[in-house]
């Protein structure tokens, strides 16, 4: 049995390291994934603008779970929009189905491994908030906190973040829930050679092909942006394995991977953080173990 559980929010319409994130987790033997939940991106967000995007985010989750032989999956689409307001929560299956898992009795840990927005946890902490005591949000989200590196031309508000903010308010400021926290200057390291995604991945069968197809579609329309992709890409949800089903055998914990612990900082109404904030405390990772995270994921594709 696998000895953990995972909650997996993604907004799987968007980039395609959502997809990524969901393949390598799948097919992880190290994690039962109780649910998927396709979330929504920004409104207009050049991904899908289409204003379905939570629905289109779970027809691509089906269409990867079948392609990793796991049709079984409970696939559930989120709100198609973000928080009406603060503290107003969203309704729907996708809140039901994890407060429906949280509070379900099971001894292993359950992770919400969230890679875009917060409007799904946030509701279901809304509607239910006994959930605290029974799950760890993992977020890959959020800006550099105080001495890391701000990239060149970056979003004043983070692309996650920016998702849904008031969303973000909820969990940062007002919710007790456990957080894990990937700010931007730490998921940016899962910085990947498309050269050796050729070499090592394409190789690995329809899935393989699959995958390294959707990052060159993406290359391409940035390409067509008049944007130089390079030969790289950032691999930024598959931390989210990494921190989940990679802990270590004794004394399980994401222990590769550098981290500290502070009071969480506020959220801001436009989206930015406050960190002199004194909430409850948040675990922020500062530095990632990509080569783990590379190594399992190649070695899992190449099995399937």
């Amino acid at each position: 049995m696998a000895r953990i559980r995972v909650i997996s929010d993604n907004d799987y319409s968007g980039d395609p390291d959502g997809l990524w994130q969901l393949a390598h987790l799948l097919l992880s033997p190290d994690a039962d994934v109780r649910l998927v939940i396709g979330s929504h991106l920004r409104e207009g967000d050049p991904f899908d603008p289409s204003g379905r995007s939570a629905d289109n985010a779970a027809r691509k989750a089906r269409e990867m779970a079948a392609a990793c032989g796991r049709d079984g999956i409970r696939i559930v689409a989120g709100s198609n929009a973000a928080l009406p307001a603060e503290g107003s929560a969203v309704r729907g299956d996708a809140v039901a189905a994890i407060v429906e898992e949280a509070m379900r009795d099971d001894p292993r840990p359950l992770y919400v491994a969230c890679g875009g927005g917060l409007t799904e946890i946030a509701s279901a902490w809304l509607a239910e908030p006994r959930i605290a005591q029974r799950l760890t949000v993992v977020w890959i989200g959020g800006p550099e906190y105080p001495g890391g590196l701000v990239p060149p031309g970056a979003m004043p508000v983070e692309y996650n973040t920016l998702i849904d903010p008031a969303a973000a308010r909820v969990v940062f400021n007002d919710s007790d829930l456990p957080l894990w926290q990937v700010p931007r200057d730490a998921y940016r390291q899962a910085l990947v050679s498309m050269r050796d995604l050729e070499y090592r991945v394409r190789p690995l069968g329809p899935l393989g092909e699959l995958l390294v197809d959707s990052l060159e579609q993406t290359r391409d329309m940035m390409r067509g942006h008049g944007l130089d992709p390079g030969g790289t890409y950032i691999l930024g949800d598959n931390p989210l394995v990494l921190l989940t089903a990679l802990q270590s055998g004794f004394e399980p914990d994401p222990c590769s991977s550098q981290s500290f612990r502070r009071p969480r900082p506020r959220v801001r109404d436009d989206g930015t953080f406050d960190f002199d904030g004194a909430g409850p405390e948040v675990r922020v990772f500062t530095r990632l173990d990509v080569p783990l995270m590379m190594a399992d994921l190649v070695a899992l594709l190449a099995g399937h």
